[in-house]
């Protein structure tokens, strides 16, 4: 059986996208590899194994295109309403919260957030199968 143990994103600018997980989500810094072209930061925290791989291109400087293929990434949280609270207070912009009710039954609820790159983040309320 396979196991998920990280999902990988490309950004621009080290410092700003490691201050910006670890401001939002609690992530920081589990180990940083420094090579000639690249360098790999792994993000993580004590709520799962799984972590979000950094790729820094070396001399780099134009954003990358995220073009129409990538969808997001998915955080749960125990406490939605305070999660948005805290994030607009520390000016992180997080968008409105949404209740999913296709059929009237709210199966979801959430709100997105970009990073500094541009990727989406999606923050669950934690329960049913978003654990």
């Amino acid at each position: 059986m396979a196991k998920a143990i990280h999902s990988m994103i490309r950004v621009l600018d080290e410092e700003r996208s490691v201050q910006f997980y670890h401001r939002a989500f609690g992530l920081t810094v589990a180990e940083r590899m420094d090579f000639d072209a690249f360098t790999l930061v792994y993000l993580s925290n004590p709520e799962t194994a799984f972590e979000l791989e950094l790729t820094i291109n070396k001399g780099r400087t134009v954003p990358y295109d995220l073009g129409d293929g990538y969808g997001h990434l998915a955080v749960s949280v125990d406490d939605l309403a305070a999660e948005h609270a805290r994030l607009t207070a520390a000016g992180l912009a997080p968008r409105q919260i949404v209740d999913f009710a296709p059929g009237g039954q709210v199966i979801a609820r959430f709100f997105f957030i970009a990073d500094p790159d541009g990727y989406q983040i999606e923050v669950l309320q934690r329960g049913g199968r978003y654990l």
